[in-house]
């Protein structure tokens, strides 16, 4: 078994009803709360008012502050400024990847000097002391896996655009409140693109270069939820149990991302998530085929690496009834269902949001290979690319 260290993860609570919760795990933290939230789901919601009504029971005193949207520095600055002195003992993040990341930028920024910018890898120049003031994550889509990891994407999208992470072993979350009835909220678009941001996340990992046997377990385990329930999350959004498994899987996806890394899939969310203002789970859908299968296609040219080759296959026989088929066999049904999911789903393809070939260029030269089982070339980046436009 090949040697390897694994990350910290936060205390994890998960079940169905746990958002009942939320105020007694409060007690241990304070009595004053910086509360992020989306714009509308769950604060048009029952869940919201009954939280409320227990933060009032409780004696909790809390502040509400929206994020709309991916968040960006200036979104991170402003609440910092204007909040930064409000004697906060916790921030709660209740939302989707896009507020969790707020609210674990914001915890860490309150104990910092200066613009979240400054911190961001790749674009700031100034190192994260790791300070922060208590963060409770509560998803209430099931994608990001930002409840289980330790660092905020921050991004600011236009030609000079970038998609970073704010990132240190201890900005993981001190709680991880994940209760699927929350994801019940969820319209159609959100859970197809969050789940399929999972499921890349999963099958990246599993087949990184830094996977190791804890990750490997996690992933398979993690896609096996993703199987059994994401499609049925997406056509019967009220069924229980197929929220369960998928937010089960997304909660996993953080887990093993935060251990053994992402691939060339993300690089291309993070590269494209700059320059368009495009959903991110939409990119690495549609970026998942065409990559996973130029990824395969290198692989089995240069008989690198059949130990990923084995494991492509092998998830390939998660998905199949046929037990007796080949490798290669199984490795088609998985390319052909993430390309079907994709379809089914009705995701948008990448040139409706204004990507055209003359972009390529940019993105492929800010898209990053690392983590993943073979490093493909510009051409290959490209036909992937043309692909998903």
């Amino acid at each position: 078994m090949v040697a390897f260290g694994f990350a910290a993860t936060p205390n994890i609570e998960f079940g169905s009803g746990k958002i009942k919760l939320l105020p007694g795990f409060l007690k241990d933290y304070g009595n004053s709360i910086l509360l992020i939230t989306g714009k509308q789901s769950f604060i048009q919601s029952d869940y919201w008012d009954r939280l409320l009504l227990q933060f009032e029971a409780a004696k909790i005193r809390w502040i509400h502050y929206i994020i709309d949207r991916e968040p960006t520095p200036q979104m991170i600055d402003a609440c910092v400024q204007t909040h930064g002195n409000s004697n906060i003992d916790c921030v709660v993040a209740i939302g989707g990847g896009s507020v969790i990341d707020a609210g674990k930028a914001i915890s860490a920024m309150m104990c910092h000097s200066g613009s979240v910018k400054d911190y961001l890898e790749g674009v700031g120049t100034k190192l994260p002391n790791g300070k922060k003031v208590s963060f409770i994550a509560v998803p209430t889509t099931a994608g990001t896996g930002s409840e289980t990891t330790k660092n905020a994407v921050i991004s600011e999208t236009g030609a000079e655009g970038y998609k970073k992470s704010l990132r240190h072993d201890r900005y993981v979350p001190d709680i991880a409140l994940i209760d699927p009835e929350l994801t019940l909220l969820c319209p159609k678009d959100v859970t197809a693109q969050s789940g399929m941001d999972a499921f890349t996340q999963l099958l990246e990992s599993y087949v990184s270069v830094k996977a190791n046997a804890m990750t490997d377990a996690l992933a398979v385990d993690g896609i096996r939820k993703i199987r059994d329930g994401l499609e049925t999350a997406y056509h019967e959004a009220d069924r229980l149990e197929a929220r369960e498994n998928v937010a089960y899987a997304a909660m996993l996806s953080g887990i093993t991302l935060a251990n053994a890394g992402l691939g060339t899939v993300h690089g291309f969310a993070s590269s494209i998530g700059g320059f368009f203002n495009i959903p991110h789970g939409l990119i690495c859908a549609r970026m998942m085929e065409p990559v996973n299968r130029l990824t395969i296609d290198k692989l089995k040219k240069n008989a690198s690496n059949d130990q990923a080759l084995y494991k492509y296959a092998r998830i390939g026989k998660l998905f199949s009834m046929n037990k007796n088929y080949t490798d290669a066999d199984y490795i088609k049904i998985l390319l052909e269902l993430i390309n079907r999911w994709t379809d089914e789903f009705k995701l948008k393809k990448l040139s409706e949001f204004g990507v055209q070939t003359a972009d390529f260029k940019r993105i492929i030269a800010a898209t990053d290979n690392k983590n993943n089982p073979a490093v493909l070339n510009n051409t290959e980046l490209e036909d992937a690319m043309k692909c998903a436009l």
